[in-house]
């Protein structure tokens, strides 16, 4: 029970945190939404990074590199180090500027002012909310199973618990970690909105990456030190020590679309409009890099030396399991717990935000007019909305648990990361029109429906597997194409060819977001 006090210490002190950034609380819309636009450069990196840090990256690696091996590291933390920064600094500055100068607050106000179209609101509303709710859904199934795997059977000996949940065998069942991971957030976000999810993203990325690297410290100790433990994976795994692992070239290559996702997540857009000024991006586009190899480089080791091991257990359970067998300290297993919990818990914060205000913003109050709602109902219907979303993942995660982490996220990265054309063209290309823009979502969505049903809704899947080699001996085994890159070159193609196609937009809508420099 030990790690379970620990847990519920750490859970407590969100709780506090909470309470404490409720004082704080300005009682405006404006504060609950985008925090007055007062985020300083150290909490707006720590809320950036610790937003795209979800179970993807401490679950999920742990498990994609249990299974694929040391490529699994190439996949994703050295194409997201390159391009989320270059997103930061292309992107997001310029979003925020053109957000402080008119007010915005979601994404859809800034597409439908851009485009001059009412309703384009409405399109990627629920196209928005469809793809953010998988990355909901990875954070209550990561929690689950983390828990679950510490507290679980030990060999001969049951769970932690076996009274209690002896359906379970004594682990604590992945429903309970869930509501509980799930009211915790919904308490802080509740009371502070976007600056309480901030100051706990804040201090739950301080959490998660200080016991990342002490869960790997002390895990290569326990196998014999770093040396011993990558000498068991040459050994016992040869292939997950190869320089792209289990990975093919191309399919490798092909992940460089998924990063660019962080151009049109939406709790991001919120997050990069909460900067107090244009220079507040400087620490993010410098140290993001940085962080993500802290963190990604123990959670991939880490995976690769329970296959050395010869550790057997579902690949969302590799963290929790090589934390419980090998540490014996149920006061570190306690501490490491709830780093894992803190980075599952720093991205469901602001994504439940994020949905509440565009909500919010882009249908309730787009639809009945401005002056309809004073500022307070205004606040009220966010909050509602945000409880509303919360519920509703809770109980699509017990029906999804048994979806892997790494494969469902990256369906959700395909899925935002195929949009980033619109995004960079919206900031960039005077000559994109709202046809073309309609048109390139409706594709995409589309094509990302048709390979998300094709790969089973969810699982890992590789198109022109069979294009790249005549000789079947020689081609490797995960050797293919993310379907990311074919969604994103129709959203590409759709785009400019719908743009090119149609009117251009309004000398005034051009003028109004492509101002002259001596303007």
């Amino acid at each position: 029970m030990i790690p379970m006090i620990v847990v519920s210490i750490y859970l407590a002190l969100l709780l506090g945190l909470g309470i404490i950034c409720s004082r704080f609380f300005r009682g405006t819309s404006a504060d609950f939404f985008v925090a007055s636009r007062s985020i300083g450069p150290f909490v707006l990196l720590m809320s950036v990074f610790g937003t795209t840090m979800t179970a993807f990256a401490l679950v999920g690696s742990t498990g994609k590199a249990y299974g694929y091996g040391i490529g699994t590291y190439g996949l994703m933390a050295s194409w997201s180090g390159l391009l989320h920064s270059a997103v930061f600094f292309l992107i997001g500055i310029k979003l925020w500027a053109v957000g402080k100068k008119y007010g915005y607050m979601t994404q859809c106000e800034y597409f439908r002012d851009r485009f001059d179209s009412d309703k384009i609101g409405y399109v990627m509303f629920p196209i928005l909310v469809a793809l953010v709710v998988p990355y909901l859904l990875i954070g209550i199934i990561g929690a689950g199973t983390v828990v679950a795997g510490i507290t679980g059977p030990k060999g001969p000996n049951p769970g932690a618990f076996p009274e209690l949940f002896a359906a379970t065998n004594g682990a604590v069942p992945a429903w309970l970690t869930g509501l509980v991971v799930s009211l915790v957030v919904l308490s802080y976000v509740f009371m502070g909105g976007v600056r309480g999810a901030a100051w706990a993203n804040t201090f739950q990325t301080l959490v998660f990456m200080a016991t990342g690297i002490i869960a790997f410290v002390l895990i290569s100790k326990a196998l014999g030190g770093p040396a011993a433990a990558s000498q068991a994976v040459l050994d016992n795994a040869p292939e997950h020590a190869a320089r792209e692992g289990k990975i093919g070239r191309l399919h490798f290559f092909s992940y460089l679309f998924i990063p660019l996702s962080v151009g049109m997540f939406p709790h991001l857009f919120q997050n990069w409009l909460t900067a107090r000024s244009a220079k507040t991006f400087r620490t993010t586009v410098i140290l993001h890099p940085v962080c993500i190899m802290i963190v990604w480089v123990p959670c991939v080791l880490i995976g690769i030396w329970a296959a050395g091991y010869g550790i057997q257990t579902p690949p969302n359970k590799v963290l929790g399991v090589m934390v419980g067998v090998l540490l014996k300290n149920p006061w570190l297993t306690g501490l490491l717990t709830a780093g894992i919990l803190a980075a599952i818990m720093s991205s469901l914060d602001s994504q439940f935000m994020c949905l509440g205000t565009m909500f919010t913003k882009d249908i309730v109050v787009h639809a009945t007019g401005e002056d309809r709602y004073s500022d307070n109902q205004k606040l009220w219907i966010g909050r509602g909305f945000v409880i509303a979303i919360v519920a509703i993942t809770y109980v699509i995660s017990l029906f999804a648990s048994g979806k892997g982490i790494f494969p469902l996220a990256v369906w959700c990265f395909s899925g935002f990361g195929a949009l980033f054309p619109i995004v960079f063209a919206a900031v960039y290309w005077k000559r994109a029109t709202k046809a073309g823009v309609y048109a390139a979502l409706l594709v995409t969505t589309a094509v990302w429906f048709y390979f998300f049903r094709e790969s089973g809704y969810g699982g890992e899947h590789l198109l022109f597997t069979d294009l790249f080699s005549e000789n079947e001996e020689a081609k490797h085994p995960t050797e293919g194409v993310m379907p990311v890159a074919v969604m994103f070159a129709a959203c590409l193609v759709t785009l400019v060819l719908v743009s090119l196609a149609t009117k251009a937009p309004d000398s005034a809508t051009i003028t109004k977001f492509f101002p002259k420099k001596n303007d």
